[in-house]
């Protein structure tokens, strides 16, 4: 449970190295679909509501997590987590070959109820397991892997 809160760094960084390409494949699919180019203003508009989005998946995410965790209990919930982790990632790695820039829309806000989800349920889950003397260093992972899963996003990032 102590490596939960990476993956919600990773995501939020990981964004911006491929900013060119998904944005060029939002002109493509546009072009071939609509047989016109888009404004370059549609296209910011696109790629602001793909960056966005995760955000509004982390609120939906949030505000389930308690339900989830009484309803299941924390270790399930964790497991539950997964399954929009993967539904998005799903979406997002096959959005080129069905050609759909929305797919990537609907990935990402599936992998932002993953975060928001894994944010809340893993501190509560760490917290509990955690021997009572080792509580305070267990709960400070989860800021300190959402740190390093940015930093990881960035370094990927880099050219």
């Amino acid at each position: 449970g102590m490596t939960g809160t990476f993956h919600y760094g990773l995501q939020v960084s990981i964004i911006n190295s491929p900013a060119e390409y998904i944005q060029s494949f939002i002109h493509e699919t546009w072009l071939k679909r609509y047989g016109s180019s888009p404004s370059a203003e549609m296209v910011t508009l696109m790629w602001s509501l793909i960056v966005s989005i995760y955000s509004i998946g982390g609120l939906l995410g949030s505000s389930c997590a308690g339900y989830l965790c009484v309803r299941f209990g924390r270790k399930k919930a964790m497991l539950l987590s997964n399954i929009p982790a993967l539904l998005g990632a799903a979406l997002m790695g096959l959005s080129r070959l069905c050609g759909s820039f929305e797919m990537i829309i609907a990935g990402r806000l599936f992998s932002g109820v993953c975060g928001g989800l894994t944010q809340n349920v893993h501190i509560m889950y760490a917290g509990e397991c955690a021997p009572r003397k080792l509580r305070g260093l267990i709960a400070i992972t989860a800021s300190t892997l959402s740190a390093l899963g940015k930093f990881v996003g960035f370094a990927l990032g880099l050219r």
